[in-house]
This record gives C-alpha cells, sequence and structure tokens, in this order.
C-alpha cells in the first residue's frame, strides 16, 4: 500500500478499505503508520492526517502497545497475530475503546517484510468474548509463552483431534477446566456437547444417578426416566473434574464405559451405549491415590492414556508478566476502564508473589486492583491487604540482607573503622554500633 493518500484519485484496492466497517491501517518497518482508513478515524477518534507519518503507538495508545505490540510481533515472527482484545484510550484518557485485533506482516517483491498491517473493530463495553464465545475456546485462551505451556500445546494439538482419553493433572486454579474446553472445541466433537461433572462437588449417594441416569422405577419418586451426563455428552465430550474423588463403587461402572462404551442406568436392565470422549482431572496425582488403594489401578491405565501435567504458576514464572497484561486487557473491555500499566512496587509483588491459587488467585487479585484502581495505573495499595502483608513479610529478609551487604562494604572501605564509617554515613558512632548489633554484622 501507499504511504501517501490521494483523497481525489483512490486506488480501486483503497477504495474497497475506506468502504468497510474494519478499522485498518499499515506500517512500515520501523512501525510508522503508513495508511489509515476512515473506519480507523471514526474507532480511534484520531483523523487520518493526525496519523500518518507518525509511530502507531503513539495513535492508537493500545494497552498492548508497550509490550505486545502485535503489528511488530507480526513483522518480526512472520506470523499473524489473530483475535486480541485491546484497549484504545482516546482524548488524552478521558474516553475509551475496547477493540478486538489482528495483524499480519506485509511482503515486497522478493518476499521480504516490509511492514505490517493491522484491523481492528469496536466491541460494545460489557460484551466480554468470554461471554461471546463460551463455546468455543482457542489455544490463545490458555495464556502462555513458557516452555511449559510449548509442550503441553505440542502434545495437544497433536491428539486434540482423537478420541484418545485425555488426564489433565495440576493444581487447584492452573487451567485444567478451560484446557479441556479448548481440546473439545479443536476435536470432531466441537459441534456436539461438553458435559461436566465434578465428582467432589455431588453427594455420592446422587453421584451414580446424575452421571448414568435412572428408569423409571428404580427408586420411591423415580416416575420417569432420566438420562444421567454420559447420554446428554453422547456424540461429544464429558470432562470428569476431580475424578479423585469418585467413590470406589462407581470406578468400576465408568471402567466398563471406558472399555465397552455401554452401562446399566440405575434400575435399568438393558444396556445403554453412548458414544462419549472421556476427559479427566484431578488436583492430586492419581499414581498415589492407587497406591494408598484410593483409586481403582486398571481404572487408571485406562484413563492415563495421554497425561497431561499442568504447572502451578511458580513453575512458569515467566508468563506471569503475559498473564497480567492479558487479564488487565480483559478487564478493560469488561469494565470500560483503560488501565495501562503498573507502578514498580505493585508489579514487583505480583512477580514475586508464590500465587499458591494459581491463574485463578491472580484473576482474583487483579480483579480486586481493577475494581479499586480509578486511573490508569494500578499501585501497591490498590492489590489485597493480605497479599501486601505476604509480600512484606517475604521481602524484609531481602532487605535486611541488602542492607548488612552495604554496610560490610562500607565498613571493609574504611578498615572496619566504625568513627570514620559513621562519618561517611552521616550518623552517630553510637547509632551505627546499634544498626550492626540488629543486623548481626560483626568483623570476621
Amino acid at each position: 500500500m501507499s504511504s501517501e493518500f490521494d483523497s481525489k484519485r483512490t486506488p480501486p484496492a483503497q477504495g474497497i478499505l475506506e468502504a468497510v466497517s474494519l478499522g485498518v491501517l499499515t506500517v512500515d518497518p520501523s512501525g510508522v503508520i503508513t495508511y489509515f482508513n476512515r473506519a480507523a478515524e471514526q474507532i480511534t477518534g484520531v483523523s487520518r492526517d493526525q496519523a500518518l507519518g507518525r509511530a502507531c503507538a503513539e495513535v492508537l495508545k493500545s494497552t498492548l502497545c508497550d509490550e505486545y505490540c502485535p503489528v511488530r510481533r507480526a513483522m518480526d515472527s512472520g506470523e499473524d497475530q489473530l483475535g486480541l482484545e485491546a484497549v484504545f484510550i482516546r482524548q488524552e484518557g478521558r474516553s475509551v475503546v475496547p477493540v478486538r485485533l489482528c495483524a499480519s506482516p506485509l511482503h515486497d517483491a522478493a518476499g521480504q517484510v516490509c511492514g505490517a498491517v493491522e484491523t481492528f473493530q469496536g466491541l460494545h463495553l460489557g460484551s466480554h468474548s468470554e461471554e461471546d464465545r463460551k463455546d468455543m475456546r482457542t489455544w490463545e485462551d490458555f495464556i502462555g509463552d513458557s516452555p511449559q505451556v510449548a509442550r503441553i500445546f505440542d502434545t495437544l494439538k497433536v491428539v486434540a483431534p482423537s478420541k484418545v482419553t485425555l488426564l489433565l493433572e495440576g493444581s487447584t486454579g492452573t487451567g485444567k477446566d478451560l484446557l479441556a474446553q479448548i481440546i473439545h472445541s479443536n476435536s470432531p466433537r466441537a459441534d456436539k456437547p461438553l458435559i461436566k461433572v465434578n465428582c467432589a462437588a455431588l453427594p455420592e449417594n446422587l453421584l451414580e444417578s446424575e452421571m448414568f441416569g435412572y428408569s423409571r422405577g428404580a427408586f420411591t419418586g423415580a416416575d420417569r426416566d432420566k438420562p444421567g451426563r454420559f447420554q446428554l455428552a453422547d456424540g461429544g465430550t464429558i470432562f470428569l473434574d476431580e475424578i479423585s474423588e469418585l467413590p470406589l463403587s462407581l470406578q468400576a461402572k465408568l471402567l466398563r464405559v471406558l472399555e465397552d462404551q455401554e452401562f446399566f442406568p440405575l434400575g435399568a436392565r438393558q444396556t445403554t451405549r453412548v458414544d462419549v470422549r472421556i476427559l479427566a482431572a484431578c488436583n492430586k496425582p492419581l499414581d498415589r491415590q492407587v497406591e494408598r488403594g484410593l483409586f481403582r489401578e486398571d481404572l487408571y491405565y485406562r484413563l492415563n492414556v495421554i497425561k497431561i501435567n499442568v504447572p502451578g504458576l511458580r513453575e512458569r514464572r515467566e508468563d506471569i508478566p503475559l498473564l497480567i497484561r492479558r487479564l488487565i486487557q480483559r478487564k478493560n473491555v469488561e469494565n470500560g476502564t483503560y488501565i495501562c500499566r503498573f507502578s514498580p512496587e505493585a508489579l514487583d509483588i505480583l512477580l514475586n508473589y508464590d500465587y499458591p491459587g494459581n491463574v485463578r488467585e491472580l484473576q482474583n487479585i487483579l480483579e480486586h486492583a481493577c475494581l479499586l484502581c480509578r486511573g490508569d495505573v494500578i499501585r501497591a495499595h490498590h492489590l489485597p491487604h493480605d497479599l501486601l502483608g505476604g509480600a512484606l513479610a517475604s521481602a524484609k529478609p531481602m532487605v535486611e540482607q541488602q542492607e548488612k551487604d552495604k554496610l560490610v562494604e562500607l565498613l571493609a572501605r574504611h578498615d572496619w573503622n566504625q568513627t570514620a564509617a559513621a562519618r561517611e554515613l552521616g550518623v552517630d558512632r553510637t547509632t551505627l554500633w546499634r544498626r550492626l548489633k540488629r543486623l548481626g554484622v560483626s568483623r570476621t
């Protein structure tokens, strides 16, 4: 595309781009805008004359610009960046525009990357894509660039289209439920039901009838046939969460479903056949449950065809900045806010916390911070008090060690002459002595 726009003699291709409702812009290799269509003007509130020749980040002021620039990613990787969500900040922060955008590299006649094109469309405030796509998940929904996440995707992208049984193991809040949805959405069964069963949430006396259904007259009050979750999932996928809590009495029945794809509903005299793919998850190692006699060994081996260990956040800390950024973008879209960054103190706390509740806990922390933040910067006092207390407690030993190291270095320069060291610090010698005693500093 030409970097100049002549409104009197618009080339046919540009004429088409002027007529579409999508915002379209192109940039050169340095990120400077070379084309800006009419819809882009309307969505961003920036005129074409103001946009052309300026850096893309200066014009859009997007929540993605600082660390996840889509056009830069497209040019550097040579790959399309699809379905990203961001917020454009208009009128010097007085209004925001949530958008969904895509970016693709542009190539010259020699096949070399010569720029990028970005398209974007506005989203209505409050119509978050989580709701729009709640029944269809993509790989991008599971956020992470770490090697651990890459290994999970390498496996799941191969096995998702098959009918193979998968076992997802990982701590609470790591995203096993989300992975199950992604697997189902990327399988040939995507247009069929995904039925979820939390084996720990249902009372044991109701679990069998809920999972396998019952026939009329099976017990007092059973005045009609009722299909169970397996029948509702026929043709699709059933996700058995917290399967380690499944009673031993039902494990044999589940084993038969895995082996023969059939079962007896409660009170029935004939078997019911189903075509169901089984995904299972647990937050504790299932092999240890087998060793303790709490889980059938034969069922474990039938479930353990493909096992995916979903790591906790402390095992993939490099994903925390990306998670924070993407989750904040979603909150901006939901709430119509324009939070762009964190203060160094707040970011330091978030990056060094251990997250025992994993991604779910991080989501709750950011939700808390977004509700309290009334500007565009999240600061430490916007974070939950419990988190601040834990962060301060964990930071205290490190701060004391840093102070101790500085004093040792200072004393070493003065050959451990406390009077000279105190003079350099500008304090009384007694004050320095008390500080050394408190920190346990002594000449060895």
